[in-house]
């Protein structure tokens, strides 16, 4: 906050920053209405939307959110207080992710169903839209596949679309897609880490600008018209990142040409599943 950020980007599995989020604007004494505040509903939490979204409500001590995302499109068995885990899953072991437990079948892999989908937890995010208790909603890790499967049902457009994006994963036709549909895209991962930080073209960019590779990645973004939400623990960076710069449209598009359609950080295992959903599953 004292940076000048005034976006949070949270999520109700990841432990225990809503709480945190909450404390840093006490202490920041930055008004709330100042402050953005983007949180998420967790994979498994789909059926009981309105339950945990006033969790979240609760440990952001706040009465609204400026924009809330549907996670994930899956919906993970829930394991909850009165969750008949064993005699109805058959699950061979429970993992902990973030200090969440999941269901995992024999391989490891996160159990799915099919009895709750994305369109109904969509539903139940455009009552919070309509109560105002959410500004606006939106979704995350969807692609062109599953947009328009929820467009079929869907009576709200959702605002923004958080997915992992950077220069060796452009998705320039999700991006063309949202722009189409008015759909903000936001990137995660955004600067793809040192694999992306530390290529040729982006360092040899960072010297003729006199900035960080960070620094040029960040911007290259912008000049696409994707939203950002970078990551640091580190002061002098989180002000780095801050700083636009005015790459030259022949930089841009050198830095998008080094599109590999690679992820970095959700990525298939070795039984090509991705939080329990293959590939084609996420129109991947």
């Amino acid at each position: 906050m004292q940076a000048g950020y005034r976006l949070i980007d949270t999520a109700w599995i990841y432990a225990g920053t809503e709480k945190a989020t909450a404390l840093a604007i006490k202490k920041s004494g930055v008004p709330r209405e100042e402050v953005w505040i983007t949180t998420k509903l967790h994979h498994q939490h789909g059926p009981f939307t309105q339950k945990f979204f006033q969790e979240s409500l609760d440990n952001l001590e706040t009465n609204y959110v400026d924009l809330y995302l549907m996670h994930w499109p899956q919906t993970s068995k829930w394991v909850g207080e009165s969750s008949p885990l064993v005699e109805d899953l058959r699950v061979g072991l429970l993992c902990t992710i973030e200090g969440v437990p999941e269901p995992t079948d024999e391989h490891g892999d996160i159990i799915t169903t099919d009895e709750w989908t994305f369109t109904q937890t969509w539903a139940e995010m455009e009552k919070l839209y309509e109560s105002g208790r959410a500004k606006a909603i939106g979704v995350s890790n969807f692609s062109v596949k599953n947009l328009e499967k929820l467009f079929e049902t869907a009576k709200v457009v959702p605002a923004v679309n958080q997915v992992e994006m950077h220069p060796y994963l452009v998705q320039q036709d999700l991006k063309d897609y949202c722009d189409k549909k008015g759909i903000v895209l936001t990137a995660y991962t955004p600067t793809g880490y040192k694999n992306v930080l530390t290529d040729p073209t982006i360092t040899e960019l960072a010297e003729k600008y006199k900035a960080s590779p960070a620094q040029i990645v960040l911007n290259w973004h912008v000049a696409r018209g994707v939203a950002v939400v970078p990551k640091s623990s580190n002061e002098h960076r989180q002000k780095e990142n801050l700083t636009l710069l005015d790459l030259e449209p022949e930089d841009v598009k050198r830095i998008t040409a080094l599109d590999r359609n690679q992820r970095l950080c959700n990525y298939a295992n070795e039984r090509g599943k991705v939080w329990g959903w293959t590939y084609e599953q996420l129109g991947w």
